[in-house]
């Protein structure tokens, strides 16, 4: 028990990530009815953007005070070209298909991002070493690095500004008129379109925000990284109820504390001592999937729109 505090702080920055990146998911889903499983790979190319600034276009010993907001800044323009590209050549041509085939779409496109950063990108077929922020605090009995500040504050930031921004402003309505029934948002001119193309931008930027913490975090990035983190996402945007934004952001936050905590303590239960550890940290996490999915199949904060034939 004396590391549960530390555990728990593991679990709601972890969580925090994988609410960052669920949040695209989640959006691209409430307006247009896909999920897009390409999104992790969004994700993955964000981190490399980022990595590009630092190392290619920053001068050496620039400090990180002014290359993190640089490499933010490179990450999310890559980020948001890439998701934006995707909806604009992959999926609208597809609009009115059957389901099946944006989502078969959706994985080609997965796997053509990742082969693509891997035969293009200069060291990508291993590891890349990533700057860091790994100056320690204590609170307490719980550590943390100025990286994890970093995850905590981006996260609080982005959730609140994306409350605000589809509460009060113009666009945000038309996000919700245009989820709710698209037809009719069209009719009242409200341009679709446009509006679908904002939901993949700023699910792009949020995957990119994550991707920086990841590297800062971590201390490396691989072209394979968007695979895993992006189902855990996708599972995140489930277990909280997708479509819904404040579902993706709790999902994430319980989805990382039961993963770190399974992983830390299961073991010290008698019989289960082999089923503890990192190893089976991603069981743990779809077996709660699973749970949710048999109790309570809308999400935990239900799922705000409607499912349209």
């Amino acid at each position: 028990m004396n590391t549960l505090p530390q555990q728990l702080a593991n679990g709601l920055l972890l969580g925090s990530m994988y609410g960052l990146i669920a949040i695209g998911y989640t959006m691209v889903y409430g307006i247009v009815q896909l999920i897009n499983f390409a999104h992790g790979e969004i994700f993955m190319t964000g981190a490399f953007g980022a990595l590009t600034v630092y190392f290619y276009i920053l001068p050496d010993g620039t400090s990180m005070a002014l290359a993190v907001p640089l490499m933010l800044l490179g990450g999310a323009l890559v980020a948001i070209l890439i998701a934006v590209g995707a909806e604009r050549f992959a999926y609208r041509p597809l609009r009115g298909a059957p389901r099946l085939a944006p989502l078969i779409t959706a994985i080609g496109l997965s796997l053509a991002l990742q082969e693509v950063v891997r035969n293009f990108y200069p060291g990508a077929d291993r590891a890349r070493a990533f700057p860091g922020l790994d100056a320690t605090h204590e609170i307490g009995s719980v550590t943390i690095k100025d990286a994890d500040i970093f995850l905590i504050l981006a996260a609080i930031i982005c959730m609140a500004a994306l409350a605000f921004f589809v509460r009060r402003s113009r666009t945000g309505r038309a996000m919700q008129a245009t989820a709710q029934d698209p037809d009719t948002a069209q009719l009242m001119g409200i341009d679709t379109n446009r509006i679908i193309v904002i939901a993949f931008a700023i699910g792009g930027f949020f995957a990119a925000v994550a991707a920086v913490a990841y590297g800062l975090k971590y201390g490396n990035v691989d072209y394979r990284m968007g695979f895993l983190m992006g189902l855990k996402a996708f599972t995140a945007a489930v277990l909280g109820g997708i479509g819904n934004i404040y579902g993706a952001m709790l999902g994430g936050v319980v989805l990382g504390i039961a993963e770190t905590l399974a992983s830390a303590y299961i073991d010290e239960i008698p019989g289960m001592q082999q089923l503890g550890g990192q190893s089976w940290a991603n069981v743990w996490a779809f077996c709660l999937l699973i749970l949710v999915l048999l109790f309570r199949p809308q999400g935990l904060l239900g799922e705000r729109v409607a499912d349209r034939a």
